[in-house]
């Protein structure tokens, strides 16, 4: 049967072209997941190391900043340039970002070559995720979006494990040094298969929305992160950030009403589809990556574990990604229907992430592996399809930036978060110190030079009041995004069921595909 394709799309690809071109796709996946859990174990050493317990969550907030701010760029260079050259780039950045962050000698420089790195991470997943949409019709999509989640929990599954074992044997640099083999194989595959496509049409870039939602991101987490910890909420410095906020706002939107070819462009918010999985997948990344994110620190303070201990102890929640994201794709590809994946997913990380609101020093292994693995299922069953469910509903000459705005607002909710998650952790632990610890220990134990290693060498009391603090304030953080979670999941009953299409190039209306086939199937009913 041959495939068609719109006159936009590229032409249709044998399976072993798509299976060749994928190897090099799966890499650069592999690269950016491997990143992302890879230094969550390492945290704790590193704070030991550089000081600044304070400012860890800054660690993984400044690469989330960075790619977040990058991506709808990285989205509309591909739709525009093409994605071979724009996919390379990223990942020689990334590189470039890995180098840096081993060699850097304090916190602050570390937090700033994360950000650098971040800027070369944003283009690894968005343009492997949109080269699909080139290659592989929207009902194949499921099984290979599939094949990316779980590349994806491989990976992460494998991070954690990688980075415990290279900081407890070697040293926490060889956790960013570790990139530079991945990358650089990468690197020589996508070159090998990846076939060039490269518009016929010279389209203008939209610099001015580039650089507004870059200003209104960076405010926005800054504003979230600092606001109530480093300055009051009525500082001038909070103030001023809150003002740059709402004003790169209202000129973004105006800037984008009006631009030929916008960034991120309005009319794509009047598709229900794609601003329902938008919205879930900015839920995603608050409540899971801002609470995934203090998981070691727990297991490492709370339970005693060491690096390479908290990351064999995470095995659960991965391997449930891992699972889970090949059933639902499988499944997805197989009956053309992805709507309830969503709905049970969210449920299901939401009860996990209360379930995780009960920790404390006395739970068991077996109970907290139980609530990791719910996690990670429902991970697993919500993350992949939403890009499915979004490159459906679009046209094809916006499936980059389409694709991009799924992952902008994923890493958006994860960088905010990540930075009012911290805020909270923050807050409450200064709090329940003050509680449960006489006010002359406190005063001898400066906050941002706790850590793991120090916590262990208090006298035995004392360490168990700071063991009750820390556990108090994560269930803190648990509590609040199981509430968010909560809210994502009543949200997943509004995703629209667009049954998906067997042809590369045929999502052009979205709601209108919907109908079309909801009158389609009326009719062959009554027939």
């Amino acid at each position: 049967m041959n495939v068609a394709h719109s006159p936009e799309s590229p032409p249709p690809l044998s399976h072993r072209q798509i299976l060749v071109v994928y190897s090099g796709l799966v890499l650069a996946i592999m690269l950016a997941a491997l990143d992302s859990t890879i230094v969550t174990t390492a945290l704790p050493t590193i704070v030991g190391e550089l000081g600044g317990l304070t400012q860890l969550s800054w660690v993984v907030t400044a690469y989330l900043v960075g790619q977040t701010t990058v991506i709808p760029l990285y989205g509309k260079l591909g739709d525009l340039y093409g994605r071979k050259g724009i996919l390379q780039g990223a990942i020689l950045l990334f590189l470039a970002g890995s180098i840096l962050c081993g060699l850097s000698q304090t916190m602050p420089q570390l937090i700033f070559f994360r950000w650098i790195q971040g800027l070369g991470g944003g283009g690894l997943m968005v343009t492997a995720q949109a080269v699909v949409g080139d290659i592989v019709s929207p009902r194949q999509r499921g099984r290979y979006q599939g094949i990316f989640g779980a590349v994806f929990g491989l990976a992460s599954v494998a991070g954690p494990l990688l980075g415990g074992y290279l900081t407890s044997h070697w040293t926490w640099r060889w956790i960013f040094y570790i990139n530079l083999p991945v990358g650089i194989l990468a690197l020589l595959v996508i070159a090998r298969t990846l076939p060039p496509r490269r518009p016929t049409i010279r389209r203008e870039i939209d610099y001015s929305g580039i650089v507004l939602i870059a200003i209104l991101l960076t405010s926005m987490i800054l504003l979230a992160d600092l606001g109530g910890t480093e300055y009051s909420w009525t500082s001038p410095i909070i103030l001023g950030l809150g003002v740059t906020t709402l004003l790169a706002l209202i000129m973004f939107i105006l800037v984008e009403a009006r631009a030929v070819e916008p960034v991120l462009p309005l009319r794509l918010f009047l598709n229900r589809s794609f601003t329902v999985s938008v919205c879930l997948s900015w839920i995603v990344g608050f409540s899971l990556w801002g609470a995934v994110t203090y998981l070691p620190l727990f297991l490492q303070v709370v339970k005693g574990a060491s690096p390479t201990e908290s990351g064999m102890q995470l095995l659960p929640l991965m391997g449930g990604v891992l699972v889970m994201s090949i059933i639902s794709g499988q499944t997805i590809s197989r009956t053309g229907r992805y709507k309830t994946f969503p709905i049970v997913g969210m449920f299901i990380i939401s009860m996990g992430l209360f379930l995780l609101s009960r920790l404390d020093a006395l739970i068991s292994q077996a109970t907290l592996s139980l609530y990791f693995l719910m996690l990670g299922i429902g991970l697993g069953m919500i993350m992949q399809v939403l890009v499915v469910a979004i490159q459906n509903s679009v046209e094809y000459g916006t499936m980059g930036i389409a694709t991009s705005g799924a992952l902008l607002f994923r890493l958006m909710g994860g960088s905010l978060g990540t930075a009012v998650l911290g805020t909270l952790f923050t807050v409450c632990l200064h709090q329940n110190l003050i509680e449960v610890i006489p006010p002359e220990t406190i005063a001898e134990t400066h906050l941002s030079a706790l850590s793991p290693q120090s916590i262990l060498q208090l006298p035995l009391e004392t360490r168990a009041l700071f063991r009750d603090a820390f556990s108090s304030s994560f269930q803190s953080i648990f509590r609040l995004a199981g509430c968010v979670a909560l809210f994502g999941f009543l949200l997943t009953w509004f995703l629209p069921e667009i049954p998906l299409k067997h042809t590369i190039g045929d999502e052009t209306t979205g709601e209108e595909n919907s109908k079309f086939e909801d009158r389609k199937f009326e009719t062959n009913s009554k027939e």
